[in-house]
């Protein structure tokens, strides 16, 4: 239509003051077809554009740059209107292909907006997390670390103990909790809503809005791909032909070995290779990085390794693996260490090199959706595929392959599909965390990424015996870095290796989203004898020596 209208939520990154906020808004107002623009307070960090839907979006956000600013789409949608009537009869408003984290809170979020869903899944409901995952691997590395603890205490006087004997059991504890879980969370949630149905079998795109489900055709209104992702191996000589453990498989051993290599030294690489060796197994991790957690800060990357050396991990990094081979029982890998070639041999060999989206057989082609370089569905910042009617979200849709993401995305694409929402894929303040003892988490940009983008930044490393809450714990391992805009003091990245890693970062990433100061952060209270106090004295470290405080003096 030539006088539709659509409107634009943005976010505004680089508002310091009142000023800046009506700098903003004249320069919005200041672009051709835009009719109306608002900017609330320089804190709120977002600017409101009503416009002729022929403003491109890269118009709006080039103005605000011209400014001086930043601004990212948040959300573009027409003011017409374009939702989706419910169908009200058999066939479905939205079809999903997957049955895991993305899937349900897409089929959730279409129910309650009173659409007719069906979710077409061939394996077992719940998805990667509940199943093969997360729930699996954090019962198990939790198991791993309260006998790691009490074999070896912090504290003198307390009595150690070996660590369980009966893995098998450990196993089963693990089993009972997935399955309770995906009954729970999965199933029974499904049957609260009149509105799901749950299609058993495999589903096929025949073009258009056409699909097939054990040789049924349907044509829903919309479809959603959210059909997860596979563990990926690289193409190493021999490896194939020996065969190998995965993530899946690694968490169901019936017996622990006496030893393993572990291939992949990212976030399941590293937490594998702790869980084992706390169980007993002798493990040497491979990584073809010069570091462990190689996507983290060196400092990071550099203390982890020295921990995991203190658990007698053997950890190989800038190691070339030139092939695999099964001997005597054994497997063999002929590998490159540090420029010398060495055999090296374990009972198991397990994989850990990352996940590769799971859209094989899907019939993509067949209906116009194209795909990138790892098999991953490509999509637009609505998650809408090249074929106007099939959107994807989670781990298909290739990195970051995180069970909240995916459910972020889930719910996102189902509101994009059936209402015309506009809504932006958005992973700007995204954190992640590696369950490793200590954790590591992390969030938006490293030392070297803020420099490459061109920020001038300060930076700020505070180890954990600066930490009260580290001191009264025993366990002073770790450290948090930050990094901050030279000139407004905002906080531009936080990295935390910490016991409760995965908790603080959770105050850094807000900070981030809200554009707040190191003074922010300095400013607010914080509970003293908790690790997220060792935040406020990262952030003092810009100015103070945090040594030369008395305990509540921060």
């Amino acid at each position: 239509m030539a006088n539709s209208k659509v409107h634009v939520k943005l976010r505004i990154e680089g508002m310091t003051c009142d000023g800046c906020a009506r700098h903003v808004a004249k320069a919005l107002q200041g672009v051709t077809g835009v009719e109306r623009a608002e900017v609330g307070s320089w804190k709120s960090g977002q600017a409101v554009v009503v416009a002729g839907s022929d403003v491109a979006a890269e118009t709006i956000t080039k103005a605000v740059e011209q400014a001086g600013y930043r601004a990212v789409v948040l959300e573009r949608r027409s003011l017409e209107g374009t939702r989706q009537a419910p169908s009200g009869g058999e066939q479905f408003d939205l079809m999903i292909l997957g049955g895991g984290s993305a899937a349900f809170a897409a089929a959730i979020k279409a129910a309650e907006l009173g659409a007719k869903v069906g979710i077409v899944e061939k394996g077992t409901i719940g998805g990667t997390c509940v199943n093969i995952g997360c729930v699996p691997s954090k019962t198990l590395i939790k198991a791993a670390e309260l006998c790691y603890h009490s074999a070896y205490p912090k504290f003198e006087g307390l009595t150690a103990c070996p660590p369980p004997s009966d893995w098998r059991r450990v196993v089963q504890q693990k089993d009972e909790l997935v399955e309770a879980l995906r009954e729970d969370k999965y199933v029974h949630v499904a049957g609260q809503y009149p509105n799901i149905t749950i299609l058993h079998g495999q589903g096929v795109l025949t073009g258009g809005r056409g699909l097939a489900v054990n040789g049924s055709a349907y044509s829903p209104g919309k479809i959603l791909i959210a059909t997860g992702s596979l563990p990926w191996a690289p193409p190493i000589p021999g490896l194939e032909e020996t065969g190998y453990l995965d993530s899946t498989e690694a968490l169901s051993l019936s017996e622990l070995p006496d030893s393993m290599m572990i291939v992949g030294g990212g976030a399941i690489g590293l937490e594998f290779a702790q869980l084992f060796a706390r169980f007993g197994v002798r493990v040497m991790a491979f990584e073809s990085q010069p570091q462990l957690a190689a996507a983290e800060e060196p400092e990071i990357g550099t203390a982890i390794t020295r921990y995991l050396e203190d658990e007698k991990v053997r950890v190989c990094t800038n190691a070339t693996i030139q092939r695999v081979e099964r001997k005597d029982r054994k497997y063999m890998i002929h590998a490159l260490l540090d420029g010398k070639e060495e055999l090296c041999a374990a009972s198991e060999l397990m994989i850990a090199t990352g996940r590769r989206p799971n859209t094989a057989g899907l019939g993509l082609e067949a209906a116009g959706v194209e795909t990138g370089s790892k098999g991953e569905v490509v999509v637009n910042e609505h998650l809408q595929s090249a074929n106007p009617d099939v959107y994807a979200a989670g781990d298909c849709i290739g990195d970051p392959m995180f069970v909240y993401v995916a459910a972020y995305a889930g719910g996102l694409a189902a509101e994009n599909a059936l209402n015309g929402a506009g809504r932006v894929y958005d992973l700007f303040a995204l954190p992640r965390v590696t369950f490793t003892d200590p954790q590591i988490a992390s969030v938006r940009l490293t030392e070297k990424q803020a420099r490459e983008r061109g920020h001038r930044v300060k930076i700020a490393v505070l180890d954990l015996n600066n930490v009260p809450r580290a001191l009264a714990a025993r366990d002073t391992r770790g450290l948090i870095k930050l990094i901050a805009e030279e000139d407004t003091g905002r906080l531009l990245g936080a990295h935390v290796l910490a016991a409760d890693a995965g908790d603080v970062i959770q105050e850094a990433t807000l900070a981030i989203r809200f554009g707040l100061t190191i003074q922010d952060i300095t400013e607010t209270f914080h509970p003293y004898l908790t690790m997220v106090e060792g935040l406020k004295l990262a952030a003092l470290t810009f100015k103070k020596d945090v040594a030369k405080l008395s305990c509540c003096a921060a």
